[in-house]
């Protein structure tokens, strides 16, 4: 099929920076997945593992699941998911909270510790390898920005007015 002489402009700048973070995020995932898998873990895992750690280091008892769903800004029942996943197991355990009959702990059980002290030996190794395309200053310039950015997403997903873009009470413009 013969290509159209018509060249399709550039998208503006703040499209392809979108893209490139969309991109850059899935391939951070394509190369974390094989080094969580070689723990027996999925990075989701890990990430409810090393919340509940850094927990733990706060002098906490385990995470209610709203908590932890809080902490990792994801919905509780995909928290709920790797929840049961992770007390099958016997990573974690579920524990009665002691002021609410209703709600539920999670706590890390001592092969919760063992496999994040495991994983922790490598980690900071793992980070550098896939950081070091960045220098020094890169790596801060990037915080800044993402810390930015990650400022201004905050904004847009608390408020209860916020609609999509295009959008007004459900109906598309």
């Amino acid at each position: 099929m013969p290509r159209s002489s018509i060249k399709t402009p550039a998208p503006p700048s703040r499209e392809r920076a979108f893209r490139q973070l969309i991109r850059t995020f899935g391939l951070i995932e394509r190369v974390m997945q094989p080094y969580f898998a070689q723990f027996g873990i999925s990075g989701a895992q890990w990430g409810v593992l090393r919340n509940l750690h850094r927990a733990e280091v706060e002098g906490l008892r385990g995470l209610r699941l709203t908590d932890l769903s809080r902490r990792m800004l994801i919905r509780p029942p995909s928290v709920t998911g790797i929840v049961d996943r992770l007390e099958r197991m016997r990573l974690i355990v579920r524990q009665a909270s002691k002021t609410d009959g209703r709600a539920k702990r999670v706590a890390l059980t001592d092969k919760g510790r063992e496999l994040i002290e495991s994983v922790l030996t490598v980690h900071p190794g793992q980070i550098a390898q896939v950081m070091s395309a960045l220098n020094s200053a890169e790596h801060e310039e990037l915080f800044r920005l993402l810390s930015r950015l990650g400022k201004h997403l905050e904004v847009l997903a608390t408020e209860r007015a916020y609609q999509p873009a295009g959008q007004t009470n459900g109906v598309h413009k």
